[in-house]
């Protein structure tokens, strides 16, 4: 059995983290720490968890876990480590943004994207997770990047949940103005994009042209729905051929026939993928939609042993 502590248990993350490791036979939580919610049962703040889980919050760490898993705010990872010192041969799991982008000279962490560094993952003793917009585009873009085919600016339109703000209600998280609405935030400045670059040149090393990356916010709760094209010489099968080659070891990364919709991926930790090109001009154009694995880091010891959650779909 696989013991994993969770940091930061109140919130989404934390929450999502707690429903996916309870309903696998490889992993036992020891512990989930919360300074909020100390003391009280894990399911009075995750209500979806109730009848699944005894559990509550404590107020106290310990290092008598294989893994560490921190779902705390973007800043808060950093400070943590200040904080708190962990026996080294505790694998310890960042979700926040804090440790994505290399250092000069021996930096720690490796970016934990399984079908980027699978190999590296399996090694590494800190990973940090990526972005939930980073995996997105990235599982839309790797397979070019891996063959030296990105070779034009690359276009991303993206749309995200409500969830993926936080837990934190905000002026935009509202539901009065959330509900049916649709805006633009950060436009071709998402702070993504550094991850983002940093993972395409790790494949594609002279890449340096622009990623003019659009993210939205959706009137849903859930989910990612990302559109990515560019200019690409490959005939379309051809595309096809090379992102089913390069995903053939990826069990949660699917190519579709048609289209995609979001409710495929809903409650999954599922990508699906889908080409196409404009019958006018060569090219092609990967659609993605994800929803964030917060167990990428982890999966390498279970790969193929559990499918977790189900799609829900409403005709």
């Amino acid at each position: 059995m696989i013991k994993v502590g969770i940091v930061g248990g109140a919130g989404y993350t934390g929450g999502e983290l707690i429903r996916i490791l309870l309903n696998h036979p490889l992993v036992q939580i020891s512990f989930v720490h919360s300074n909020s919610q100390a003391g009280k049962p894990v399911a009075a703040t995750h209500p979806d968890l109730l009848g699944e889980t005894d559990l509550t919050f404590a107020a106290d760490l310990h290092d008598d876990v294989d893994a560490l898993v921190l779902c705390v705010g973007h800043g808060e990872a950093a400070k943590f480590f200040q904080q708190y010192q962990f026996d080294p041969r505790v694998k310890i799991i960042d979700l926040s943004q804090d440790h994505r982008l290399a250092q000069p000279g021996s930096w720690p962490w490796v970016y934990g994207l399984p079908e980027l560094n699978r190999d590296h993952i399996r090694l590494a003793q800190r990973v940090a997770n990526p972005g939930c917009f980073a995996t997105a585009i990235q599982l839309a873009l790797l397979p070019l990047a891996a063959q030296g085919l990105l070779l034009g600016e690359v276009h991303v339109n993206a749309t995200t949940g409500s969830t993926g703000a936080g837990q934190r209600p905000t002026e935009n998280s509202h539901f009065s103005w959330r509900s049916h609405n649709l805006s633009v935030y950060k436009a071709f400045e998402h702070q993504h994009l550094a991850e983002i670059g940093q993972s395409l040149r790790q494949l594609q090393p002279g890449f340096a042209q622009a990623i003019n990356f659009i993210p939205l916010r959706g009137s849903f709760t859930r989910g990612i729905f990302a559109t990515a094209y560019l200019d690409c010489a490959l005939p379309l099968e051809q595309a096809k051929a090379l992102y089913q080659a390069y995903y053939q070891s990826a069990p949660f990364v699917h190519l579709a026939l048609v289209n995609p919709d979001l409710k495929q991926v809903l409650n999954t930790n599922k990508c699906v993928l889908h080409l196409d090109r404009p019958a006018r001009k060569r090219g092609a154009a990967p659609q993605t939609d994800c929803v964030l694995n917060n167990l990428s880091l982890l999966r390498h010891k279970y790969q193929n042993k559990v499918q977790i959650g189900h799609c829900l779909s409403f005709k």
